[in-house]
């Protein structure tokens, strides 16, 4: 990570965690840091947005506690309608679908909950100058989780199921594009300008060809394979 060592403005943040407990801890850590001035915090993802309608955080950093669709959904809000607001995910959750799904999203950092302190605010004052950061433990874990699947695919004689083998008309390659952006039906549909039932009909035949059984899986399997860039 580059470290920016010119003096930096302070950095209006808004802390997005489930448990109070938590949230106090790193309120109270992030005190400690005189360019870090935390302006609010909540558990919930529709105070979250009442909060930076009203104060204007210059950083978001958030848990990923609410379903997957809900929480992409928040994520891409808070990108659609702000858009020079960053995005810190600190969390839990090391699933390599998270991440790529969070990262295709729209988030600039995202780190694990047991990073160290001063490790965090190095990440909050590079984000805030434009950077993009992901824990080393959680790229090596997505790294190894690629590998693993090429693995499988030449032990199952899968190595020649390729992209040419799927496919995928012009039109399911545009929906497969905005699927792995974590787009939801509705919003493929207004993309293209199609109904809601058309986008739902092209994600179930791209299920289909890709013989997979939902969107994580599909997402992941279209960037594995260079099936979009």
């Amino acid at each position: 990570m580059i470290e920016y060592n010119e003096p930096c403005k302070e950095i209006r943040t808004l802390i997005v965690q489930k448990y109070t407990f938590e949230r106090l801890g790193l309120k109270n850590t992030l005190k400690n840091y005189s360019f870090i001035n935390v302006i609010g915090d909540t558990s919930s993802g529709t105070e979250a947005i009442k909060i930076i309608l009203q104060k204007q955080p210059d950083i978001v950093i958030m848990d990923l506690f609410i379903e997957k669709k809900e929480r992409i959904n928040l994520i891409k809000q808070i990108k659609y309608k702000f858009k020079n607001i960053k995005i810190i995910i600190l969390t839990d959750h090391t699933q390599p679908e998270d991440i790529i799904l969070a990262t295709n999203s729209g988030v600039s950092a995202y780190c694990i909950k047991n990073i160290a302190p001063k490790t965090l605010s190095s990440v909050i004052k590079n984000v805030a100058m434009g950077a993009n950061w992901i824990d080393p433990y959680i790229s090596l874990g997505a790294l190894n989780f690629i590998n693993n699947s090429k693995k499988n695919i030449i032990e199952n004689n899968k190595s020649e199921e390729k992209y040419t083998n799927i496919n995928l008309t012009e039109r399911e390659l545009e929906v497969l594009k905005h699927l792995v952006s974590g787009k939801s039906n509705s919003e493929i549909a207004k993309a293209l300008i199609v109904s809601v039932h058309t986008a739902k009909a092209h994600v179930c035949n791209i299920f289909q060809k890709m013989c997979v059984e939902d969107r994580v899986q599909a997402a992941v399997k279209a960037i594995r394979e260079h099936i979009v860039n």
